[in-house]
């Protein structure tokens, strides 16, 4: 099966071709960097209108490098959500009226069971195991019996983990993204000068909250004499260890009440190597991670899951609607899995 993935959830424009699943025959983003960097995080208006000026150009890119055209494909894959209603909209009506142009079928995929997805293409995690999606919007704690069937048992109760890094970025004049750039800053500094630590949620012992984090990162600037590089170098070793403590607390404590024989991971912040290292050191259970070019929003998750989906339940659907905010649903693939060697 040739499956056509197209990713618009936020500010990256994204589209590949995958072959049943798992062989990616062309993988192609549009940054929106420059736009980011000039306004210091995501636009949404002006998300959206990059996303309308690049689909047709990207979809043409997309089909030479896969060496495909528009009719050997078997199936079209979309991003319904969640993200920002904008750009979701646009990828959304793009690949409609490719589907109705070419008569393929359509499946609507969900952007976070991607990312986790993401983690599983090329290789065979064991399970059930443990999810977790940590991206700049997101920051989800799942329990995945198998492919498809997730449940949810923690998330976020104020900023998702890789917003909190673009926040802390801006507090020490660093460009967005800001991942990246702390943990470049963070590899000169002294990650215990700062005593910050992970926050706990009285009565959800499985949620997350980075916002009190970033604000205590903000209070050690103010009490500072002097910032000089140094000191800058320190709050960021000293903020992203906090941060990357309070992701293995949580796992550690999910890993209590759910048996799990496996860890994946997804999401731009996966993309960490200093993050990699550290829960590697952290867990003896084999983690898995998304393959290069798989952390940050991508069109290959998206074609790979709609695939497994497509397999499972046969159904085009051109009246798919855009949804900012769209749970883990339980979906079984027994079939779909049966199949593929996930």
């Amino acid at each position: 099966m040739l499956v056509l993935g197209i990713e618009s959830s936020c500010d990256e424009t994204a589209m590949a071709v995958v072959e049943d699943g798992h062989r990616i025959l062309a993988n192609c983003i549009a940054s929106q960097t420059d736009l980011l960097q000039q306004y210091g995080g995501v636009f949404p208006e002006q998300a959206s209108r990059r996303h309308l000026d690049i689909c047709q150009s990207l979809l043409k890119e997309t089909l030479q490098q896969a060496e495909c055209t528009l009719e050997d494909l078997d199936l079209i894959a979309v991003t319904q959500g969640p993200g920002l209603i904008g750009s979701l909209l646009i990828g959304l009506n793009f690949a409609k009226g490719l589907a109705y142009q070419s008569q393929k079928p359509l499946v609507g995929v969900n952007h976070l069971e991607a990312h986790l997805y993401a983690a599983c293409m090329g290789q065979a995690p064991m399970l059930p195991a443990l999810g977790l999606v940590i991206s700049g919007g997101h920051t989800s704690c799942v329990w995945i019996k198998q492919i498809g069937d997730y449940h949810l048992i923690g998330q976020t109760q104020d900023d998702a983990i890789g917003e909190a890094f673009d926040k802390v970025a801006r507090l020490l004049d660093l460009p967005y993204p800001g991942g990246p750039e702390i943990e470049k800053l963070a590899k000169q500094g002294d990650p215990y000068r700062f005593p910050f630590k992970p926050a706990k949620i009285k009565n959800h012992p499985l949620d997350f909250s980075f916002s009190g984090l970033k604000t205590a990162v903000l209070y050690a600037l103010r009490q500072c004499q002097e910032v000089n590089e140094q000191t800058r170098c320190d709050l960021a070793a000293s903020f992203q260890r906090a941060a990357f403590q309070t992701l293995a607390a949580k796992i550690s404590e999910a890993l209590k009440l759910f048996p799990a024989q496996s860890i994946l991971l997804g999401g731009g912040v996966s993309h960490s190597q200093t993050l990699r290292c550290f829960l590697h050191d952290q867990f003896s259970l084999p983690l898995y991670w998304p393959p290069a070019g798989l952390s940050l929003d991508n069109g290959a998750m998206i074609a790979g899951l709609g695939a497994l989906l497509y397999q499972a339940h046969p159904i085009s659907d051109l009246n798919l609607q855009a949804l900012t905010r769209i749970p883990f649903q339980r979906t079984m693939l027994t079939m779909a899995c049966s199949v593929a060697p996930i």
